[in-house]
């Protein structure tokens, strides 16, 4: 493995890694890049002592424990974005710091504060997407710290060598590049006694097939694509999460209409589990590259659930095998969208086939323990500790 320039600095034997995550949220709020979080402090343990500073939703600072991961919400003046606006970050990364400083990225009240505090100890960056804003506002406030932060790190985590190859600020630093798949966890996706009475009861009240998005309702996931391309789909559509677009989208829906379509907000985890398993297909429709990944799509894979999702220019294609693990069409493509499902949803099959073989790829390449494993590797080899097992430069 290559190995950085920086001095070595070796872990006190016996000691468990002391590292501060900082990210944007932290369940229970609902997210893709905070299920993540969430698996990795609950999961590095006992070998890595994990704390987690995020902004709070309200105006006031929280500190607290929960599952034993030490959480410190900050209190936050609003959001701008999906971001939340705290101005004591940096003082707080001062005062916690650590052995590791992992920022989780997109965050940029995260990286101004990482320039300004220069907290004690090294700096990773978990790379979870590329940042689509407009142009002259992204190079003038954005990038600017992004380069900075990137400069210091150690390490750029990434969940896939598609968002190395693509994600145009990491070109000057494919050298530090790692590559981490995000895992799952398989036992919260079991299908215990209570989620089977939830499938056999959603796959009754339904009585047709079932196909389910996952996501907020934000542009870039391609939620209006989905509804346009649903016209003549013998199915019924599942859509859980909420955002901005919800209520654009409910009109879209009637003025289409679309009677088959059902938006139920957020769920819980057993909700979340039993609609996995009841449906026929997952489908995420994501228009830019803003979708990096798509963990859902592990979600369904692992409950043996084919996927449908587009090609675009990160992850999202290289966890979706097309026809092995379900089917990739162009983004924004409402025709080959509604190709594709009409193509599952009437070969049984087909269908299921994919769904052996998704359950497989995730069994394989997508858990949870090889995610936290190559993980606390890479913090040892970062502190001088131990080579790293996995491949630099992705």
């Amino acid at each position: 493995a290559t190995r950085d320039s920086h001095q070595r600095l070796p872990v006190t034997a016996g000691r468990p890694i002391r590292v501060l995550h900082v990210g944007k949220f932290y369940p229970p709020v609902p997210g893709g890049m905070e299920r993540i979080l969430q698996l990795l402090c609950e999961n590095e343990r006992p070998g890595v002592d994990s704390r987690v500073l995020v902004a709070n939703l309200e105006r006031t600072t929280v500190r607290e424990d929960l599952a034993g991961v030490p959480v410190t919400r900050l209190a936050s003046l609003g959001r701008i974005g999906s971001v939340g606006i705290c101005p004591t970050l940096p003082f707080w990364l001062r005062r916690l710091g650590g052995d590791l400083v992992v920022v989780h990225e997109p965050n940029p009240v995260a990286l101004v504060s990482v320039v300004l505090a220069r907290p004690r100890g090294r700096v990773l960056v978990w790379f979870h997407s590329e940042v689509v804003r407009p142009r002259w506002r992204y190079r003038l406030l954005y990038r600017p710290f992004l380069r900075a932060v990137l400069r210091r790190a150690s390490r750029i985590i990434v969940s896939s060598p598609e968002l190395a190859r693509h994600a145009v600020e990491l070109q000057d630093f494919r050298d530090k590049c790692v590559v981490v798949p995000f895992g799952v966890d398989t036992e919260r996706l079991a299908a215990t006694a209570e989620v089977r009475a939830r499938v056999d009861a959603l796959r009754t009240r339904h009585q047709t097939p079932i196909l389910l998005f996952v996501g907020r309702l934000v542009p870039y996931k391609g939620v209006d694509v989905l509804l346009r391309a649903l016209h003549g789909i013998e199915a019924t559509t599942l859509l859980v999460g909420d955002g901005p677009l919800r209520t654009m989208l409910e009109t879209q829906a009637r003025e289409l209409g679309l009677s088959r379509v059902r938006f139920l907000g957020e769920v819980s985890d057993t909700g979340l589990t039993a609609l996995y398993h009841a449906a026929d297909l997952l489908v995420l429709p994501s228009v830019t590259r803003a979708e990096a990944f798509g963990v859902v799509q592990l979600e369904a894979m692992a409950c043996g659930v084919p996927v449908v999702s587009t090609n675009l220019p990160s992850g999202v294609p290289w966890v979706n095998q097309h026809d092995k693990t379900g089917l990739v069409v162009p983004p924004g493509d409402a025709a080959g969208l509604r190709q594709a499902l009409h193509a599952l949803l009437t070969d049984r099959p087909r269908r299921e086939a994919l769904g052996r073989y998704a359950r497989e790829r995730v069994g394989r390449e997508f858990t949870l323990t090889r995610m936290v494993h190559l993980t606390s590797e890479l913090y040892r080899e970062v502190l001088g500790d131990a080579p790293y097992a996995g491949s630099v430069g992705a």
